[in-house]
């Protein structure tokens, strides 16, 4: 009895499904109604997050010596003025004193130059003393006031080279690579070995690469839209700010650089090097008769539709206009009204 009533359940369930209609009908055509919409046409590309120049800095050393203290390491934070790391600076401040102590006494010959030349002046005047004694000690205080300035310039470079033991930040940022370590010798003879890396996460762009194909319908200040593998399903946005004029040419394929400035983050934490996807935002059109790109087919370089006329399916050509990522303006062979095949 239970085997009967099964039997009988699944011939009446078969048979209702079967009598069901829809937007597919008995040939099995999946179909939509023709109707005008605002379309808006975007440019997509691939692209990639990039620092601004100037936004990640190699910090160095100017100066040779043994590393005494390293105060950050990789992912730290750190503000424009910071301590970063500090170099042994023993020889350097026994140089910065010695030429200190020679200033001192320097100052203490130039005092005395100046007072024998205001008496020996003094003298001259009273036709006390010759003319070749006056013109001797005013000869010495010169020396003493060129001596001076001299050892107030060895003063000064002592004091810049004292300086340079300290490895300062000069940019706000975070710590993304450290290339010295305590204890290590600083060799800076030729160049600048680097210290460290610091990125500014503040002052990031996206590069994007644009088909040649559609580098025409990108200009400056273009509303931008992309996204991130990181982060499914929220929309970043961005500004056009520059298109490079020289081509990236990658697998025989012409791309050209089209830069895009980061206007909001969402309040999420962007990373350079991260893949983007981009639509970049193009001219919006008003009421225009747009259709799935799905339903449009090519053959022989022309763009063709199918639309179910008298329970038949019949071919149109068509021409088409601007063209989002899932619609197309028509701008002949179609009518409002038309019930357009999606999968002919």
């Amino acid at each position: 009895m239970k085997k009967q009533m099964f039997i009988i359940y699944l011939i009446v369930s078969t048979y209702l499904i079967s009598s069901c209609t829809s937007e597919t009908n008995g040939n099995q055509f999946e179909t939509t109604i023709v109707r005008k919409k605002s379309l808006g046409s975007t440019v997509l590309a691939t692209g990639v997050v990039k620092s601004k120049v100037g936004a990640e800095v190699r910090v160095g050393s100017r100066i040779s010596g043994i590393v005494k203290k390293l105060n950050v390491k990789i992912g730290d934070f750190v503000r424009k003025g910071e301590l970063l790391a500090s170099i042994d600076d023993l020889e350097h401040v026994a140089k910065y004193n010695q030429v200190k102590a020679s200033l001192d006494n320097a100052y203490a010959i130039l005092k005395f130059a100046k007072i024998d030349k205001e008496r020996q002046e003094k003298l001259y005047l009273e036709k006390v003393t010759s003319k070749l004694t006056f013109d001797i000690s005013a000869k010495n205080f010169e020396i003493a006031q060129a001596q001076v300035a001299e050892l107030q310039a060895s003063l000064d470079y002592a004091k810049i080279q004292l300086d340079y033991t300290k490895i300062i930040a000069p940019i706000n940022g975070v710590v993304s690579s450290v290339s010295m370590q305590e204890g290590e010798t600083v060799a800076a003879m030729f160049a600048a070995p680097t210290f460290l890396t610091i990125i500014d996460l503040n002052r990031l762009e996206v590069r994007a690469f644009v088909d040649e194909t559609d580098i025409s319908k990108v200009t400056e200040e273009q509303k931008a839209e992309f996204t991130l593998d990181t982060y499914p399903g929220i929309v970043f946005e961005g500004i056009v700010k520059a298109i490079y004029p020289k081509a990236e040419i990658m697998d025989n394929v012409v791309n050209y650089i089209v830069i895009i400035d980061i206007t909001d983050r969402k309040g999420k934490t962007i990373r350079p090097e991260m893949t983007t996807t981009v639509n970049i935002l193009n001219e919006n059109t008003e009421q225009v008769i747009a259709i799935p790109n799905k339903a449009i087919t090519h053959k022989n370089g022309e763009n063709y539709v199918y639309i179910l006329k008298d329970a038949k399916p019949q071919e149109r050509k068509i021409t088409t206009g601007i063209k989002s990522k899932s619609l197309t303006q028509v701008i002949n062979g179609l009518s409002e009204n038309d019930k357009l095949i999606l999968n002919k």
